[in-house]
Parts: C-alpha cells; structure tokens; sequence
C-alpha cells in the first residue's frame, strides 16, 4: 500500500498492520537474491522497545556469512551483471525499486515503528519519502558521471574514466534503519558497485525487505546482499575482508576509529565515516525572530527522541536574550512532544531504541544535575510507560562547555544551554569539541552570518534553520565526526574510481 494511502491511517489501523506484519517477518540472511539461514544456526532477539517484548528472533551472521555474501557480491561484480549493463537499464532497475518501495510503504512503515520505536507518523511523512528520493536522485545522476578528455600532443589522446569500485561494505545505524542504509546502498549500486549490506543488530527487519524488493525490481541476484549480526562480529568481518574495496560507515567515533584500523590491517580499502556529533546551534542575539528559533531549538534536539548525529544538543544563547530563550522555550517545548505509543499517529515521541540507551541517557541526566547545571523540566522517564525505554524531553541551563552534557554525544532528547557574550565566544564554544558535524547560526546581519560560517568547524551549517535541505546538500563533518558525504551527487562520485588511459597514436597514416 502506496504512501499517499496510508497518511490516513488511524491507530487500529497501525495496530491490525503491524499484527499481520509480525506474523509474517523474514528473519534470514538475503544472499544471492535469496533468503538464507546463517552459516552456524545462531539467532540472536530483536526487542520492540516501547514495550519490551521480543518481536522475533534473527539470524546471526558470523565471518562465514560474511565470506559468503563478499564471494557472491564479488561474483556478481565480476560478471557485469550490473556494473557494465547500460546506464539507462540501472536507472530503470533502481526506480523501479523506488517504486516497489512506495508500493510496500506500509510494511516498511511498520517494521521501522515496531524496531526502532520511531513514531509511525514520522516514518511516513519523513523517513520513507526521504528513502524514496534517495533512490531516485542516485538513479537520475547514473549517466550524469562523466570522464575527460585532457589537452595533450597531437600523437596521443587521454582519456580520464570513471568506474565502479567493486563490492562495497555498508554498515548502516538503528536511528534511521532504513533511510541512513539508503543513503549508503543507493549511490554504491548506481556507480555500478555490488553491495553486502551489515545493518545495525538493533534493527535488522526492514533492511531485509529493502534487497529482497531491488531483485523484485530486477536487480540481478547477488549484487545486494543483507547480513545481520553484531558488529563486534559480523561488521568486524566485512571491514577486515580483503575483497572489499570500501566500507561505508555510520556509528560512533569509537566505532568509526576501529573501522580505519580494520582497512589498514586488510587491504587498506577505501573507508567513509559519519560519525557522532554535538552540534552547537548559535542565537545572537539579533536574530530575527526568536519563537521560530526556539522552535528550531527544540525540534533539533527532541525530533526522533534525539536520536539523531546531527542533533542541535548545544544551544549556545547570547547573553541578552538568555532569559527570555530559556522562558519561551519553557513555555512552548515542554509539552511540544509527548511520549507515547509510537504505533499512534498522533504520538511524535517513541521510545529509545532499548534498555541500555535509556539508562545510559538518564545516567548522563545526573551527571548533569550533580556538575550543577540547571534542570528546567524532564530529566526522568515517563509515568504509565515503565515497559519501554522512554525517556521525557530534558532542559538544562546554566551549562558550561566542560560539563560531560556539554561534551559527549547522549543520542537522546536532552538540550543544553550554554551563555556566551559575543561572536568570538560563540565561535570558541562551539569549535571546542571532537566532533564537527553540523551547526546552526541564528542572526539577521549577513556579516555576521557570514563570518561564523567561515570560522566554525563543521560540515555542514544552517543559517536561520535547523536539519534543512534536499538531496543535493553534501551531509557530512568535520573532526572526530567523520570524513563521509551523503546525500549529492559527490556522493554517487566517491563510490567510483578514476582510470587514466593513455593511446599513442601513429598520426603519420
């Protein structure tokens, strides 16, 4: 059932859906276009995290499962199936996946909401429609990649080509299953490179109805395949394997660091890393309208349960409006999202992804308390919920940049407010971090504006917005947050490789 069908859907509805999909979820490996169990039997739970309770158990791919799945993308590779057919035929194949995707929205809607927790609302306004232009736009630019043709002597002609790498690892996060997967396989399979796929143990469902609908749509068996498993395990295989040309990666910087090491120990394939982040948002206080900032605020930071790299978690407040931000942020997003069951349309804040984050994050909230930072609302879980990992929307204020909330990455729905006096604070705060993923500046003097943007460390940076753009914006960091850019068409480009060609010619005939 198509997307534009199922905004409609009321909660009995997502309820009866996702009854009916439990009852028929795939749980095996997808290698060679088909399903399979995992070399050694194993199984490992996925939990559904607003309640508690086991959704079903999985197959647990080990460095077996891996071989298997490399020596199959790399046959695949090696027979043109898909990286010599012609560009027109890949992009056929590709928007047709897109379209099956469209047509299976419900499913795919459903898997994301009982695995992750994600707030079905979200995932049919935002996730699955991001995952469809995704594809598309990947699709659009496969015959938009050109070589050259450089100026040399008369007796020779050189060509500059571009081609596909070969297979491409991807290991992809639990906060977006299936779009942060998309944004790796889509432009790896439009270069024309065979892909095996390691998504996150914590939400594995979905990514395996995504490679079994791109052979639905005619991708040729073996050039998408899925294997689940941990990534002390599984991920560690695929990094390591010699037969990977590239890894792709989305996850932690401590993650990210283990993933460098792994290509160096191989074949020192070519690695792409996005990783944490601890985005400063900045307000001047000259900015142009604060009620649209403060909404920018907390929607940065609460939107998907905080659960998001790129979060605004540090709001940096110039000193002026300090009071009179923390006042209206009080007043209009305490309330602005509220717990719930995420299978209900009108819920907009689910559970965290399980047990272990929702401790972690309310252990980070009293650190927080015990440095001395103000606590303006939140900081528990909520009542009536105790089954799920929920965790209430969170103000601090009164926050010091050396503060832990201040400096490490929580990944849940706490804000923190840091005072600063003038643009050079402002631009040493927010630059005093490892990360450097994203940024936000709010003022209406474009000088300003302009010089922060200059002076900030960070890949990506907003001006009077927060988490804007489209699918030609590069997404990526700086720093300890990674090296990688998603999204655009440089991304398409980054997972091909340039062949210089060299012809003598005979120009006395």
């Amino acid at each position: 059932m198509s997307l534009a069908k199922i905004e409609t859907h009321d909660y009995p509805r997502w309820q009866s859906v996702a009854t009916y999909a439990v009852s028929r979820l795939e749980t095996r490996l997808f290698i060679d276009g088909e399903f399979r169990d995992a070399a050694e039997g194993g199984r490992f739970q996925t939990v559904n995290p607003a309640t508690g309770e086991t959704l079903t158990k999985v197959a647990k791919g080990r460095a077996e499962d891996i071989d298997r799945a490399v020596a199959t993308a790399l046959a695949a590779y090696r027979s043109g199936c898909w990286s010599r057919i012609a560009p027109r035929e890949r992009m056929d194949i590709l928007y047709r996946f897109a379209d099956l995707i469209d047509e299976r929205a419900e499913e795919l809607a459903v898997l994301e909401t009982l695995d992750m927790g994600k707030p079905i609302g979200d995932v049919v306004a935002e996730d699955l429609p991001a995952v469809i232009d995704t594809i598309r736009f990947m699709a659009e630019g496969i015959d938009k990649i050109e070589g050259s043709v450089t100026n040399t002597d008369n007796d020779a002609l050189h060509l500059v080509i571009r081609e596909p790498l070969g297979v491409v690892g991807c290991i992809s996060p639990w906060n977006y299953p299936l779009l942060m997967a998309t944004w790796k396989i889509a432009p790896a399979l439009a270069a024309g490179n065979t892909v095996v796929l390691k998504p996150a143990e914590q939400s594995p469902l979905s990514a395996l109805r995504l490679a079994e609908l791109f052979v639905r749509a005619g991708g040729p068996p073996g050039v998408f395949n899925v294997v689940n498993g941990t990534g002390e395990i599984a991920g560690k295989a695929l990094a390591l394997h010699n037969d990977v040309a590239k890894i792709s990666f989305t996850g932690s910087t401590e993650v990210g660091k283990l993933i460098l090491q792994y290509a160096g120990r191989s074949n020192m394939k070519r690695v792409a890393l996005e990783c944490g982040g601890k985005s400063p948002q900045i307000f001047m206080a000259d900015l142009p309208d604060l009620k649209r900032a403060v909404d920018a605020a907390y929607n940065g930071v609460f939107a998907n349960m905080g659960e998001v790299c790129s979060a605004g978690s540090r709001l940096l407040v110039e000193r002026p409006i300090y009071d009179e931000f923390i006042e209206r942020f009080v007043g209009d997003g305490q309330d602005a999202y509220v717990p719930g069951d995420p299978l209900n349309p009108s819920t907009n804040m689910g559970p965290l992804v399980d047990r272990d984050a929702q401790q972690r994050v309310l252990r980070m909230i009293e650190g927080g308390k015990r440095e001395g930072a103000t606590l303006h609302f939140g900081g528990d879980a909520p009542a009536g919920l105790e089954k799920g990992a929920y965790v209430n929307p969170t103000l601090f204020g009164d926050v010091r940049n050396d503060m832990s909330i201040a400096r490490q990455e929580i990944f849940g729905p706490v804000a923190s407010v840091i005072p600063f006096d003038g643009p050079d604070e402002a631009i040493a705060i927010a630059n005093d971090t490892i990360y450097g993923l994203a940024a936000g500046i709010w003022t209406k003097d474009l000088n300003k504006a302009m010089r922060l943007v200059k002076n900030i460390e960070a890949g990506v940076v907003w001006v009077n917005s927060y988490e804007d753009g489209d699918m030609t914006q590069p997404f990526g960091g700086y720093k300890q947050s990674g090296h990688a850019r998603d999204k655009c068409l440089d991304s398409l480009k980054s997972y091909t490789q340039g062949k210089s060609a060299w012809f003598r010619l005979d120009t006395s005939k």
